[in-house]
């Protein structure tokens, strides 16, 4: 296996340096628009692991906005897997490139929707992965593999509902992400400040566009920004935390696999951090389409929400300021197995604190990463094989779950899952 990764940025580092201390691959590309990251990156795992390991290790440039580039450093590197670890906004160039290649390809975060449909039933809006899953005949027909949503949430959540669809439940009512933290980021003086702990532009693409749910009797449809709030409980001390709908790539991909009745995402965003949001979407600071401002050097076009985005803390540099857990799970809802009413919070804890000490990286960053590594790994052994646009669900969930919490001197991830039992 040969990997191209593109994006050098937080999780794009984190999973170059999860990857280092696997055998699977025998080379990792690690490439970026500025090549001075990627290659950060790979100095990082020299000096960590030593010349024997950073020798598959290559640092290159890439401009993820073009599908021809893409294409070219694949071919280049004879890259049989193209990792994409940049925004979601190139997604499709990105994807188009590794079509091209030949490589097969992996995301964690799915085609962008746009426009939204308003109401149930509408025929109108482009939803997350429509542009992606349109494709799904020619990956198919090549024998290639686009493994989408193979982060954290979408990623392991997804996973978990084939292992609740597949062990646990006979009927599933509802399969509700549910992601939740306590983390808090601190100035030099100890003051708790504003600093989003992952990329703020996705934030806003998720939190201000119209949540989607997905009913059985009604398909996909959509609510206001921030609705249905409810308090959950998070485990490992983190405690009860307000959560909202949100739109996310979990309820567009688990109905496809998994039969359910209902699907939905609910993300605890916080008091402080949906005032942000509505702030921002009210001075325009959240749209993408580039707007004419004054500067030093005369006009420019620069879009509104990459200014917000320049403006705030690189989410991949805030650990050493980081202090907290985030907890990322699935809340199943249905029939048991014994045919008894059932309710079961299925989870990963990510620590920070344990992230820095052993990778130097934030726990939200390093959670997102791991996910897709253990991904390479299974279609690498084989254990995953596919072809086509598919989901994590359509995976057997049994042998990611276990490579995952195997102890790594066992030759596993040591990262133990939770299972929770909760009221039904």
């Amino acid at each position: 296996m040969r990997i191209l990764l593109v994006g050098a940025g937080g999780v794009g580092d984190a999973i170059a340096k999860i990857a280092a201390r696997r055998d699977f691959y025998d080379l990792l590309v690690v490439t970026d628009y500025d090549p001075a990251r990627a290659e950060r990156t790979v100095a990082w795992v020299r000096e960590h692991h030593g010349d024997e390991v950073a020798a598959r290790f290559v640092a290159d440039r890439i401009d993820a906005s073009s599908a021809d580039d893409v294409a070219e450093v694949a071919r280049r590197h004879q890259a049989t897997h193209v990792m994409n670890a940049v925004e979601p906004k190139f997604v499709e160039t990105i994807f188009a490139g590794a079509f091209a290649a030949g490589a097969d390809y992996l995301d964690m975060a799915m085609s962008l929707s746009h426009p939204h449909p308003e109401h149930p039933h509408s025929e109108t809006g482009v939803k997350l992965g429509d542009a992606q899953f349109a494709q799904a005949a020619a990956w198919e027909g090549a024998g290639r593999l686009a493994l989408v949503g193979m982060g954290v949430e979408p990623g392991l959540s997804d996973v978990f509902a084939r292992y609740a669809a597949d062990e646990l439940f006979d009927r599933i009512d509802e399969l509700g992400t549910r992601d939740g933290a306590n983390l808090v980021v601190r100035d030099e003086n100890g003051e708790e400040v504003f600093a989003p702990s992952f990329s703020i532009w996705t934030t806003i693409e998720e939190c201000l566009n119209p949540p989607v749910i997905w009913e059985k009797d009604r398909g996909w449809y959509t609510t206001p920004p921030f609705s249905e709030p409810e308090v959950f409980d998070f485990p490992d001390g983190i405690g009860p935390v307000e959560c909202v709908n949100v739109e996310h790539e979990e309820v567009l991909l688990m109905p496809r696999w998994v039969d359910a009745q209902r699907v939905t995402f609910k993300y605890g965003l916080g008091e402080q951090f949906i005032g942000i949001l509505k702030t921002l979407h009210t001075l325009g600071l959240d749209r993408t389409e580039p707007v004419r401002v004054r500067s030093a050097n005369g006009p420019v076009e620069v879009a509104p929400r990459d200014v917000v985005a320049a403006g705030l803390p690189d989410p991949a540099t805030l650990g050493p300021r980081m202090t907290g857990k985030t907890c990322a799970g699935l809340y199943v809802t249905g029939t048991g197995k014994d045919g008894a009413p059932r309710a079961v919070y299925l989870y990963h804890v990510s620590d920070n604190e344990w992230t820095m000490r052993e990778y130097e990286s934030q726990c939200v960053v390093w959670q997102t990463a791991l996910n897709p590594v253990v991904a390479l790994e299974l279609l690498a052994t084989g254990a995953w094989q596919g072809a086509g646009v598919l989901g994590p669900e359509a995976f057997p969930a049994s042998p990611f779950l276990e490579l995952m919490a195997r102890p790594e001197a066992e030759g596993g991830y040591g990262q133990a899952w939770g299972l929770e039992e909760r009221s039904a």
